[in-house]
């Protein structure tokens, strides 16, 4: 592993040191290493969602729902949510 030294105000250390504590963080490094990682995730959930909007896009002109289109949309959400807690 590395180090990188940042310079922070004093708020923003206070806060740090505050969430790490709060969160059970053993030490401010370590809550900042889970934020990097959170960052990561969500940046690919970003482009993945980006890449997926373009391919619809891609696919030509959406078309229109039917009555059967929307019940069998129902349907398999229904199934989806059994066996879980919150129920339809």
């Amino acid at each position: 592993m590395t180090t990188m030294k940042i310079d922070l105000p004093e708020d923003m250390k206070a806060f740090v040191e505050a969430q790490a504590a709060e969160e059970g963080y053993p030490s401010a490094g370590e809550y900042l290493q889970a934020m990097i990682r959170d960052a990561r995730r969500r940046s690919k959930a970003k482009r993945d969602l980006v890449a997926k909007l373009d391919e619809a896009l891609a696919s030509g002109p959406a078309e229109p729902m039917t009555r059967a289109d929307w019940a069998d949309l129902e349907r398999r959400a229904i199934e989806g949510l059994r066996g879980e807690s919150i129920q339809p």
